[in-house]
C-alpha cells in the first residue's frame, strides 16, 4: 500500500514539474518566435466544420514596427489605459468592475476588467471560458509573460493574435480584409474603429460600422487624443 502511495506521489510530482517546465519554456520561446496559430483559431475552424460553413482563417504575422503607431494607442485607449503602468493586473479596474457588478445584479452582462496582458495570455495559451480553472491558468500565464516579455512584445503578440472579425486575426489581416491596406497605413480613425470592435469582433464589423460603432470610435478617438497629449505615443514604431 505504501509503495502505491509513493508511486502516486512521484507521478504527481513529475506531472507538476513537467507542467511548470513546459509552460515556462513555451513562454521563453514565444518571447522571440512569431505566433502563427492560437487555440481560438483551431476552435473557430472546428466550429466552422461542425456547422458546415466555409473554412475561413486570415492571419499574417508582422512585427510591431510594421503596424500603424495609432493601433497600439487605440487598443490601450479602448481596452487598458493603464497597460504601461500595471504588472499584468489592474486592481483599480477590478475593484471598480466588482462594485458595479454588485450594484447591477440583475444585468446578465457583467463589466470585465481584463488587461491586455491577461487577454494575450488567454489568446496564446488557453481557451475561451469563465471557469475558475481557466481563470487561474490565465493569471499564471499573465504573471509569466509580464516577467519574461517586454510591454512592447506583449502588445506585438496581442495585436497579431486578437480576433478582429469572423475568421480574421491580427492587425495585418483586418487591415487588408476590411480596409484594403497594409497595417502600416491604417489611419487614426481606422485604428479607433478596429479597437471599437474588440469587445465582440464577431458581432461588430469595422468594415461596415453601425451608428453605435461610430459612437464608440469617436469616444476612443477622444481618449487617444488625451493620452497622446499627456503621455505621448505608447510605442514609437517609426523609429524602429
Amino acid at each position: 500500500m505504501n509503495s502505491i502511495i509513493q508511486k502516486i506521489k512521484n507521478c504527481i510530482k513529475w506531472m507538476v514539474v513537467a507542467f511548470f517546465g513546459s509552460t515556462i519554456l513555451a513562454v521563453v520561446a514565444l518571447r522571440f518566435l512569431p505566433v502563427y496559430f492560437t487555440p481560438l483559431m483551431f476552435i473557430r475552424v472546428a466550429q466552422q466544420l461542425s456547422n458546415g460553413e466555409e473554412l475561413t482563417l486570415h492571419h499574417h504575422w508582422i512585427p510591431l514596427k510594421e503596424m500603424s503607431p495609432y493601433l497600439p494607442l487605440a487598443v490601450i485607449s479602448s481596452e487598458d489605459q493603464r497597460f504601461l503602468e500595471h504588472h499584468g493586473f489592474d486592481f483599480h479596474a477590478i475593484e471598480k468592475a466588482a462594485k458595479r457588478n454588485m450594484s447591477e445584479k440583475g444585468k446578465k452582462k457583467k463589466l470585465g476588467a481584463s488587461t491586455i496582458s491577461q487577454q494575450t495570455a488567454k489568446n496564446i495559451f488557453l481557451w475561451p471560458g469563465r471557469t475558475w480553472v481557466r481563470k487561474g491558468l490565465e493569471a499564471y500565464f499573465t504573471v509569466l509573460i509580464e516577467l519574461m516579455w517586454s510591454k512592447e512584445r506583449i502588445m506585438e503578440v496581442y495585436l497579431n493574435s486578437i480576433e478582429m472579425g469572423n475568421g480574421i486575426y491580427g492587425a495585418e489581416a483586418v487591415a487588408q480584409w476590411h480596409f484594403s491596406l497594409p497595417a502600416s497605413q491604417l489611419a487614426k480613425g481606422q485604428c479607433a474603429l478596429i479597437a471599437a470592435t474588440l469587445p465582440n469582433p464577431r458581432k461588430f464589423n469595422s468594415a461596415s460600422p453601425s451608428p453605435y460603432m461610430v459612437k464608440r470610435k469617436n469616444k476612443i478617438l477622444k481618449e487617444m487624443k488625451y493620452i497622446e497629449k499627456h503621455q505621448g505615443m505608447p510605442f514609437d514604431t517609426k523609429k524602429k
